[in-house]
């Protein structure tokens, strides 16, 4: 069979990046979108197909889809990674903000996944990769908009995978702990500006020290940790439904599988302050 054919989405930078480069190194034939180009500029030296992709534009996203099935006649493998943090306390984070935080983690997955559907039925195989977190088993304070889409996705992916199933089709999801990039101290800002005064102010202030943390090795996981599962989704002959990846990953996962509400919720904010700490 020809190189398999992998496209992943929100590419630009961290896990996005990481994993086309992982899987173009690894056989595949990488096609890379982002709405910030530019930043994927690097990818292009190792032979990667970059295009702009915008996960809540429609015609984008048809394009993007299009020009990879007219130029291969195929996608094999499709990694919703395209997604963001949005963070503040709910009453008042404004509900647009909150609309759009579902637009891009979850609706834009969602029609990534409807537009290549098709041509992967055909063919009788495909594996369709969806970027979720370990914030789609647990929570923080004012997070309520980010791990909603979390734990959306968390379900989607796996009603998707027993839809698919009979179809040949697989679904993984990725569930990476905090991951070095600009995502958090990106998320840490819009806390600041939306919660970080007010009533809610004393909880953003140190909210936002965790976040911000995501930025350094001491506390995060480099993406192309998470990139590397990416890669035994993508590439195994059994994939596994779940990777929990990444520092803390499992032993936090199964706290929260195993401790009730009262006991998790004073662990989750342990963790917070001592990450902030560092």
């Amino acid at each position: 069979m020809a190189q398999p054919v992998a496209f992943v989405t929100g590419a630009a930078t961290g896990i996005g990046f990481e994993a086309a480069r992982i899987l173009s190194s690894n056989g595949f034939t990488v096609y890379a979108g982002a709405r910030r180009v530019d930043r994927m500029e690097p990818l292009k030296s190792l032979g990667i197909h970059v295009l702009a992709l915008d996960v809540t534009d429609d015609e984008s996203m048809r394009a993007a889809v299009g020009r990879v099935l007219d130029e291969r006649g195929r996608i094999d493998v499709l990694v919703n990674n395209a997604g963001y943090g949005s963070y503040g306390a709910l009453e008042e984070v404004e509900l647009s903000e909150g609309r759009r935080q579902f637009d891009v983690n979850v609706f834009g997955l969602a029609r990534m996944t409807q537009l290549v559907l098709p041509s992967m039925r055909k063919a009788g195989r495909g594996r369709i990769i969806n970027i979720s977190s370990i914030g789609g088993k647990f929570y923080e304070p004012l997070g309520a908009w980010y791990h909603a889409t979390k734990f959306a996705v968390e379900g989607m992916s796996d009603a998707l995978r027993l839809e698919l199933k009979p179809h040949g089709l697989s679904v993984c999801i990725i569930e990476p702990a905090s991951t070095v990039s600009e995502w958090g101290g990106i998320a840490a800002q819009g806390l600041l500006a939306t919660s970080g005064s007010g009533p809610y102010a004393a909880q953003a202030r140190g909210m936002a020290g965790a976040l911000a943390s995501t930025e350094h090795l001491a506390t995060s996981t480099p993406p192309a940790v998470i990139a590397g599962a990416i890669l035994h989704a993508a590439s195994s002959p059994r994939p596994r439904s779940r990777y929990p990846v990444g520092r803390g990953a499992r032993a936090i996962l199964t706290l929260r599988r195993i401790l009730p509400d009262r006991l998790f919720d004073p662990v989750v904010m342990l963790v917070l302050k001592r990450v902030a700490a560092r």
